[in-house]
């Protein structure tokens, strides 16, 4: 169960598989705020390769993907990330007004020397399970991608072979034909010499 929820809150951004901070800061159990003071006081573990902060087109188009999620997700309170959760009080937006910061794979292998607690370590193991078994999965997709290439030619080597079949077929047949013709016209041809 753990491994498919954390796989839910792993999302593609600019051709990466990246995690948001408000969704590793409800695995590690703190708060967001707390989660990115941490991550700031330790930046120099995390280059642009490991963490980036998202654009707004790029919050914009993944909030509406999450709102999605998080309508479909809402009977399960485990699963709802605490920055929405935090966000939704009366007389408020829904929505956090400042950018999340999207982690890497390696950002998140990161994380753990960053955030020591017994919590956060076995999170993090969670974690590191959840992108392998993605990556995984990603690998036996390509796999199944090439196969039905390979099935898609085949067939289409075998489509060729058997129009070659049919058209010598076709050939024959009409070789055939042309011979039977020939032959009735040499017994229907009129006969000179006696006649019977």
């Amino acid at each position: 169960m753990q491994l498919l929820v954390i796989q839910n809150k792993i999302y593609e951004i600019r051709v990466q598989k990246v995690m948001l901070d408000f969704d590793l800061a409800v695995l590690y159990n703190v708060e967001t705020k707390v989660f990115n003071q941490a991550v700031k006081r330790n930046i120099e573990s995390f280059p642009a390769e490991f963490m980036f902060q998202l654009t707004r087109p790029e919050y914009n188009a993944l909030r509406s993907q999450i709102v999605t999620l998080d309508e479909q997700r809402a009977d399960d309170q485990e699963l709802k990330s605490s920055q929405f959760v935090i966000m939704k009080k009366p007389g408020r937006g829904n929505y956090s007004k400042y950018l999340p910061y999207a982690f890497t794979e390696h950002g998140v292998t990161m994380l753990a020397s960053v955030l020591k607690s017994p919590v956060a370590r076995k999170m993090n193991i969670a974690i590191v399970k959840a992108f392998i078994a993605m990556r995984k999965m990603a690998m036996q997709y390509v796999e199944v991608i090439k196969v039905i290439d390979d099935l898609k030619e085949r067939m289409d080597g075998h489509d060729a072979q058997l129009n070659q079949i049919y058209d010598a077929l076709e050939t024959m047949l009409d070789k055939k034909v042309e011979e039977e013709n020939i032959e009735k016209q040499w017994k229907d041809r009129e006969r000179i010499g006696f006649k019977k």
